[in-house]
């Protein structure tokens, strides 16, 4: 017994060792140059209520991008997207990077609770890491972009914070997101979700008039999120009137489009690219 216990305790630190080193790996393989970072800021009680901050040099005014990761709404930390915050902070932007709770700890909708007041930190404390509270944009990959959906598509996320998506955002990007993805038949997502079919956590059902400008991308080799998610929400959109750039990365899967934030990996898709321009040509102006 006592050696299975020292078994399981190596693998346990095996694994944990591999996770720290690959986020070192994918933070040094991007250029980080001028850029400036503060880590643990605290947003929200609990464990996971914490968020890394990630700045250009002598940044003022600059745009804000709070960036939601994936992990099926089961896991991720904002350790491992060091990579992401210094690829945004590199092009002028200021990257906000929170954790927040995932299911078996809560389920559906605490998780949206826990974005919106991510943003409204940093909509609150932007000028105090060079940012600029009036041009906040959301973003986020596969579970993550889900999260930025639901918060810029159903007012009620960001209003039980003092907030208006059509007026406090100026946009937001969802990367290989999940926006229309009833029935549910994983028995982990019918539990995490309370249903099967339940309409209120599609970000499709909440297009509207009012929805701020979207950069939407996906890859058209993904099989953990099909396409088909993007390509729905961007024709809902544009039925609306509302602006919305759409874009397919070829021969690329659901890893490979975030992927390509890291430097050394940026020939697999345009994404920081297209990402970085979508947020300096968006107006300061309100839709």
């Amino acid at each position: 017994m006592r050696k299975l216990v020292l078994v399981l305790g190596a693998l346990a630190l095996s694994v944990v060792l591999i996770a720290v080193l690959r986020d070192r790996i994918l933070a040094l393989l991007t250029p980080s140059a001028g850029t400036q970072t503060t880590y643990g800021e605290r947003y929200a009680d609990g464990e996971r209520g914490l968020l890394d901050v990630y700045r250009p040099g002598r940044a003022e005014r600059a745009p804000v991008v709070v960036f939601f990761y994936g992990g099926s709404w089961q896991m991720g930390r904002r350790e491992t997207y060091r990579f992401l915050g210094r690829a945004l902070a590199a092009q002028g932007i200021v990257a906000v990077v929170p954790d927040y709770r995932v299911y078996p700890e809560v389920g559906f909708p605490d998780f949206l609770k826990d974005g919106a007041r991510a943003v409204r930190w940093a909509r609150d404390n932007a000028a105090r890491h060079g940012g600029d509270p009036q041009r906040i944009f959301l973003m986020g990959h596969s579970a993550g972009a889900h999260i930025a959906a639901m918060l810029a598509l159903d007012p009620e996320w960001l209003s039980s914070e003092g907030l208006d998506p059509a007026g406090d955002l100026r946009g937001w990007i969802g990367l290989s997101g999940p926006y229309d993805f009833l029935p549910l038949q994983s028995k982990n997502l019918i539990a995490l979700f309370g249903g099967a079919r339940r309409a209120e956590s599609q970000p499709i059902n909440f297009v509207s008039e009012n929805a701020p400008p979207a950069f939407l991308a996906t890859g058209d080799e993904d099989k953990t999120v099909e396409p088909r998610n993007t390509h729905a929400l961007a024709d809902a959109l544009r039925e609306k009137g509302r602006p919305v750039t759409s874009t397919v990365y070829p021969g690329r899967g659901h890893v490979g489009v975030m992927a390509a934030f890291v430097g050394a990996f940026g020939f697999l898709a345009p994404v920081a690219q297209d990402v970085t321009a979508f947020v300096h040509a968006t107006p300061e102006a309100g839709p």
